[in-house]
């Protein structure tokens, strides 16, 4: 793997959006591609930006937000988080999540938070043996 050829891009017009969207559906399976559309467009009006590793064509995207709270202070939140599935175990998650972090830091953030389904085993191991994350609460939703 050449890493001359990898790069970061935030992803900001509807050609690149469409573009990412395969890789998006991996993660989000439920979603279709005028759907995925509107709620982006949605989502980027409350400050979500979209951003993807590049190794000549999308490999990874990370879809994050800057938050504040009162037990994070200023943070980043990871909403998305997905390597393509034929890139995968090849560092690209990995390099994207540094990425982010050093935007994170840059932007004034104490922390970067995510959340990562209960069944997702594998993630989990990356996240807290690979990039440190420490598990510290549960999640809770309830649908209306």
């Amino acid at each position: 793997m050449s890493t001359h050829r990898e790069h970061v891009s935030e992803l900001t017009t509807e050609k690149e959006w469409i573009e990412a969207f395969p890789i998006m559906n991996q993660l989000r399976t439920h979603l279709h591609l005028d759907s995925y559309l509107q709620l982006l467009q949605e989502m980027n009006k409350q400050g979500y930006r979209l951003f993807a590793l590049y190794d000549e064509e999308i490999v990874a995207l990370a879809g994050i937000q800057m938050n504040n709270n009162f037990y994070h202070e200023r943070y980043v939140f990871i909403h998305d988080l997905i390597t393509d599935s034929s890139n995968r175990s090849k560092g690209y998650g990995e390099k994207l999540l540094h990425y982010i972090h050093d935007w994170a830091r840059e932007n004034g953030a104490q922390y970067v938070s995510l959340e990562s389904g209960i069944q997702r085993r594998e993630a989990h191991r990356f996240y807290e043996e690979k990039m440190h994350y420490d598990k510290w609460c549960y999640s809770f939703r309830r649908k209306l």
